[in-house]
């Protein structure tokens, strides 16, 4: 397990031990870890309604900090959206902030991985298109300045949407790791740090987050999730002071879907769509599809009047280990 999923672990003195059997609070028992991002782990956990939910840990280094994080935390769990995982609660133990949140199946970095590995092609462009429709919804929901915070209406910028963060849970894709979202006031809001260097828009490199930052980065995911790639070259270690991304190379999708992908990664960001809907719209045109809305209020992708079927991919994840 360790080899999996190397530790990101609280260097704080006296840290609470993430261990399986351990009790964070009263009635939450940590069962297994299930996954580490770039500043948390994730922990599969018994809850004290009896119902299994996950734990995510993320070091604190000290009490100003820790504060901070909290508040930052504690105003985003009112959200509410079908498309953004819930956060239940928040916490701290030594050594670490814990929210309590909605146990996933897997995330849609695991849906790649399953296709490419198993099947031997890139995921479904209906099922891709569905799940990050619904993503979209969600972060143009998050990114709106119609969020009461501190007597004032706010957006939040997510700060890192990559396939990582889209957890699937049941048929449904949802937006998860809020542990970087910052509030918006207007057009350019500081950025107190950068989450995962690869999927982030040009101007948080000059530290700052625009309204259009996040739709780079669901761009950027789109593309890494179709074509296994990123569109743009690694990025050096250090970066010097006037880093600029060169163009993106899109040559590994249809030229159908350059235009709209050109459009979302333009390096001004009003050069980008004023939502991340309309630039999944301009994407499910290039694939000939539509969306609408089932009887139960879901998003569907329909290409040619036929529903587009997720039932058995999805449930691939969830067959035991070696079935």
């Amino acid at each position: 397990m360790a080899s999996l999923f190397p530790r990101i672990r609280s260097l704080t003195p006296g840290a609470f031990v993430l261990t399986p059997g351990a009790e964070p609070a009263p009635g939450y028992r940590l069962r297994r870890m299930r996954g580490r991002g770039g500043f948390a782990e994730v922990w599969e956990a018994d809850a004290p309604s009896g119902q299994t939910v996950a734990l995510k840990f993320m070091p604190s280094m000290n009490a100003t900090s820790t504060a901070r994080e909290l508040r930052s935390l504690q105003s985003l769990l009112p959200l509410k959206h079908p498309h953004l995982l819930p956060a239940y609660d928040v916490w701290c133990v030594p050594g670490y902030i814990v929210i309590v949140m909605e146990l996933a199946d897997a995330t849609l970095l695991d849906l790649m991985l399953l296709y490419h590995n198993e099947l031997g092609q890139p995921i479904e462009t209906s099922l891709l298109c569905r799940y990050l429709w619904q993503v979209a919804d969600a972060l143009d929901f998050l990114n709106a300045r119609q969020h009461s915070r501190e007597g004032r209406k706010v957006g939040f910028q997510h700060g890192d949407v990559k396939p990582n963060n889209i957890l699937l849970v049941g048929e449904t894709a949802k937006l998860s790791d809020y542990g970087l979202a910052t509030p918006t006031h207007g057009p350019v809001t500081p950025c107190p740090r950068q989450g995962t260097r690869e999927y982030a828009a040009p101007e948080i490199f000059t530290g700052y987050y625009s309204e259009r930052s996040d739709q780079f980065s669901l761009a950027v995911t789109y593309y890494v999730l179709r074509t296994g790639a990123f569109p743009f070259p690694a990025l050096p270690t250090e970066l010097p002071r006037q880093f600029s991304r060169p163009a993106p190379d899109l040559t590994l999708v249809t030229p159908a879907e350059q235009p709209p992908l050109q459009r979302a990664l333009a390096p001004v960001p009003q050069d980008r769509y004023p939502t991340c809907r309309e630039f999944m719209a301009d994407i499910l045109k290039a694939h000939r599809y539509k969306v609408v809305r089932d009887s139960d209020d879901h998003w569907l992708i329909i290409r040619d009047k036929k529903r587009s079927s997720t039932v058995t991919t999805v449930s691939l994840l969830r067959r035991p280990p070696h079935a």
